[in-house]
């Protein structure tokens, strides 16, 4: 297959698994399990739970939410890019200098 074939192929595969990584999710918790967020690896937000208890003070759950969804999104995005990386090297010519690119 040439160049251009390879290419295409690789973006074929690229564009199928951002499709995959629609079901494939990520939960995060609050560090006393107070909140969850669960994230799709394209970084949609599916669902949040909260405890009553974090209902009743407005700036407490404002906090949590903020450092929960940024570190749900951070997994989600290193799960993203991890899988990405690895459709790209596969389909990748062998160019020198590039080996480590896609570690």
């Amino acid at each position: 297959m040439g160049m251009m074939g390879k290419l295409k192929e690789t973006k074929k595969k690229v564009e199928e698994t951002k499709q995959r990584l629609n079901s494939v999710y990520v939960e995060e918790k609050s560090h006393d399990k107070k909140l969850t967020v669960v994230l799709s690896a394209n970084r949609e937000i599916k669902s949040i739970s909260i405890d009553d208890h974090l209902l009743q003070d407005k700036e407490q759950l404002e906090d949590y939410l903020v450092i929960t969804l940024n570190k749900a999104i951070e997994k989600a995005t290193a799960v993203q890019e991890a899988e990405l990386a690895a459709v790209a090297k596969e389909g990748m010519p062998n160019i020198p200098g590039m080996d480590g690119m896609f570690k």
